[in-house]
């Protein structure tokens, strides 16, 4: 059974995202409200934790699982970035968006593409995920809160919390969210390429 915290989306009780944080350290999938939709997020390094939570997702190997910084410095660790990239990246985050990168060797095998090496990165505009991180001292492991049966995120923490709590270990309510997931901009080719259209603004990168 999940547990369920309300956390303030302007001034996050420290309290709660310390638990939050050891519930994630211990190998616990949780549901978080970002800039976008609602998104499942779990350790790194924690190989049974990914299994699960593409599992639930019900996605395999192939769909990009997504990392979720506090910064521009932590996607240079996980993602190689070259000037013209970085200046891109600089003027879109945080932000709703999500950026397929080439992956560094920092990126356990298991999280790239397994055909093309690369990684999603996001640095996401929202105080919770933000005090999560800065707790956590590393990136999350995430993906959208679309369910196999669904077609749309689930963006009422109640309804995830009636959903999920048999699966996942806590749902976070931090207020609805939006109900377009982020825009996805591929930066692996000489120009950037539009994956997703979502809530992002495209003509930043002359798309």
């Amino acid at each position: 059974m999940s547990q369920f915290f309300q956390i303030h989306p302007e001034n996050p009780q420290l309290r709660l995202i310390k638990q939050a944080v050891q519930i994630i350290d211990q190998g616990g999938i949780v549901a978080v409200p970002t800039d976008s939709c609602y998104a499942l997020v779990c350790h790194l390094d924690d190989k049974d934790a990914v299994t699960r939570l593409r599992r639930i997702r019900g996605v395999d190997e192939k769909h990009h699982l997504t990392l979720l910084c506090r910064d521009l410095s932590e996607i240079a660790q996980y993602a190689k970035v070259d000037n013209r990239q970085f200046r891109m990246l600089k003027m879109a985050t945080p932000g709703p968006y999500t950026f397929i990168l080439e992956a560094t060797k920092e990126v356990p095998r298991r999280l790239s593409h397994p055909s093309r090496k690369t990684i999603g990165l996001r640095i996401p505009e929202n105080r919770i995920v933000d005090a999560i991180l800065v707790e956590l001292g590393q990136p999350l492991l995430g993906t959208t809160l679309i369910l196999p049966d669904g077609a749309e995120a689930l963006t009422d923490p109640e309804e995830i919390r009636a959903r999920l709590e048999k699966v996942i270990d806590l749902v976070i309510d931090g207020g609805a969210c939006s109900l377009i997931p982020t825009t996805v901009v591929d930066m692996t080719h000489e120009e950037p390429e539009l994956v997703r259209q979502g809530r992002g603004d495209v003509s930043l990168f002359g798309l």
